[in-house]
């Protein structure tokens, strides 16, 4: 697809190297305040995490410490993977596309990685070889795991109205029953576990290398007009046609339509 942009503003060399000058000071602003976002997102106190949590893997039942391999930190990707689903989230899809390579490399700064769904763990392993992808993965569908971390909801909690999300009362009923998210987990040397962060929602997007991308190109995202701003994405394997294997797009908003 190629669309031209009708009207673009045509400048001398001088004048577009002061505008670029301009946005570089506002860029550098940005880099220095999400440095400092930084700084105090890793500053936040912790909870520590009491319940006992046994997920089903490939190797056989795991603690929550068990997925730390070895590392004293975890990061945790709650992807939208129901139950009933024949497939992942094409868009925690897209992150994990982004997120394969780099495990590897999380790993020598002492993080582990795992993802987290309550899909049975014969589909996720079946939909994991579909993608080709390699990071750990594992099921929550005997435990309370998703909901304790509010990814995942009842139909009578959705019934209700609203659902504790993004830490506030949201109308989630136009979504479905599973969410987005991530969370962040610290093991000290006596083996006891903390919560140290979550994020939800558009905070994910950090995982999203294409949309960064994206957003240096003279049209951004282009999702201007869209039924929802991510009905474009598609697993890695079926932009060709398109299909998405749920009739009914449990992933999607309620009554959204494809790009």
């Amino acid at each position: 697809m190629s669309v031209t942009i009708e009207t673009p503003n045509i400048v001398s060399r001088d004048e577009w190297l002061a505008a670029r000058k301009k946005l570089l000071s506002k860029e550098k602003q940005l880099t220095r305040e999400g440095d400092a976002i930084a700084a105090e997102r890793r500053s936040l106190p912790w909870m520590k995490v009491e319940k006992q949590y046994v997920f089903d893997s490939p190797t056989g039942q795991r603690t929550l410490a068990d997925l730390f391999e070895g590392k004293s930190q975890i990061i945790v990707y709650h992807f939208m993977f129901g139950p009933d689903w024949k497939e992942g989230c094409p868009s925690c899809s897209f992150i994990m596309d982004h997120t394969d390579g780099a495990v590897v490399h999380l790993a020598q700064r002492d993080v582990s990685f795992t993802a987290i769904s309550r899909a049975p763990l014969s589909r996720i392993q079946a939909f994991k070889k579909r993608m080709g992808w390699h990071f750990p993965w594992v099921s929550s569908n005997a435990n309370d795991f998703n909901f304790d971390y509010h990814v995942s909801f009842t139909r009578e909690e959705i019934a209700g109205g609203n659902v504790n999300y993004n830490f506030d009362l949201t109308d989630f009923g136009a979504i479905g029953e599973e969410a987005p998210g991530i969370s962040v987990f610290y093991q000290d040397k006596s083996g006891n576990i903390f919560h140290t962060y979550s994020a939800y929602a558009r905070a994910t997007e950090l995982g999203m290398g294409a949309y960064h991308w994206l957003d240096l190109v003279p049209r951004g995202r282009d999702e201007d007009g869209l039924s929802f701003s991510m009905s474009w994405l598609r697993h890695h394997d079926r932009y060709a046609d398109g299909r998405l294997a749920d009739a009914d797009k449990p992933y999607w908003p309620a009554g959204a339509t494809g790009s």
